[in-house]
């Protein structure tokens, strides 16, 4: 049997602010109660949110600590599992969603929390799916897309947006992507019709919806209200960056019932990437010493779908960058 270390490493903040405030500390190993198991995290995704709470944005909505951990998404190995869990072993592959705190060489999360990592599915887009995927997931679930509705998407080429795109297409709608020039080819390989930003929006998507435009999914913000009402959109049907930013919040503090149904829409979000019904794109791939650069990477807000932490990278070259090729080849 493989012994457990006695410490790990782990990402923690003591103030609010820029990269800078994160620091990589080494803190004694935790073990699992009852109901719980210990992972070790392989890859955890990076999100806007967890920028936000380090700057103190959401210090009224999310208690935070004087050494906080912070990060949600995850995927790794269970390596040991605490007092009644029966559902996983040591050695399962899992992801799963943490409170604030796998940005981690390790992890202790509750079983509920987890589930099985299909064979197929990249370790990844494993460990970047949970907060987008579920913010993604609710928004187009409140928006009642119907078969044969035009819906817009602003910002569609980041990692809510681009998840959004792909579910409203399941549902059958056609869907506009706003984004910019640059991102244009990646949004037509997912079936999804590119208008760019700037004056006269509205405009452009009218062009591209002659029938109308059914519904809204906001992930930009500045004028996105304004947009959606000249294009006569029913305000219920409209979705604002704030809204996401909300879900996003309740998922990272959830109550009992609502982190039992966020871990089983991981599971559906799972199995839609396992089968290649949606796809989420790893625009940068960033070994676990280097979370400084990763968020500044991500802050830029210039990233393609998920940008993720790889704490044990095949490589030895640093950062990966699929866009940096592809932004090459144009």
């Amino acid at each position: 049997m493989t012994r457990i270390p006695s410490s790990t490493q782990t990402v923690q903040f003591s103030e609010f602010g820029g990269v800078d405030v994160l620091e990589l500390v080494e803190i004694e190993m935790p073990h699992p109660g009852p109901g719980e198991v210990l992972v070790e995290v392989l890859v955890a995704g990076i999100n806007h949110i967890e920028a936000y709470i380090r700057q103190g944005l959401f210090a009224d909505d999310i208690p935070t600590s004087a050494n906080q951990t912070q990060g949600s998404d995850f995927a790794g190995i269970v390596i040991e599992v605490g007092e009644g869990v029966t559902r996983f072993t040591r050695n399962a592959e899992v992801l799963g969603h943490a409170r604030l705190s796998s940005h981690a060489y390790h992890v202790v999360v509750s079983a509920d929390n987890l589930v099985a990592k299909p064979k197929q599915l990249s370790w990844e887009v494993a460990g970047s799916l949970f907060l987008a995927g579920l913010a993604a997931h609710d928004l187009v679930e409140a928006a009642h897309i119907s078969p044969g509705e035009t819906i817009v998407v602003s910002a569609a080429a980041g990692g809510v947006g681009s998840i959004e795109i792909q579910l409203a297409k399941l549902r059958g709608a056609t869907v506009i992507g706003t984004c910019g020039e640059r991102n244009f080819d990646y949004l037509r390989q997912l079936g999804v019709k590119p208008v760019v930003y700037g004056d006269g929006l509205a405009d452009r998507i009218e062009l591209l919806a002659p029938n109308g435009v059914a519904a809204y999914l906001d992930n930009f913000g500045q004028n996105g209200a304004d947009i959606a009402a000249q294009l006569e959109v029913d305000p219920a049907r409209y979705a604002s960056s704030d809204e996401r930013k909300r879900i996003e919040v309740t998922a990272i503090d959830p109550d009992e019932h609502e982190r039992a149904r966020n871990t089983l829409v991981l599971a559906r979000l799972a199995e839609l990437a396992a089968t290649r019904q949606i796809s989420v794109l790893i625009s940068g791939y960033y070994p676990f010493g280097l979370v400084h650069e990763a968020f500044d990477d991500l802050e830029t807000r210039h990233a393609r779908g998920k940008i993720v932490l790889g704490m044990k990278p095949a490589h030895s070259y640093g950062v990966v960058k699929a866009r940096t090729y592809a932004d090459a080849a144009e």
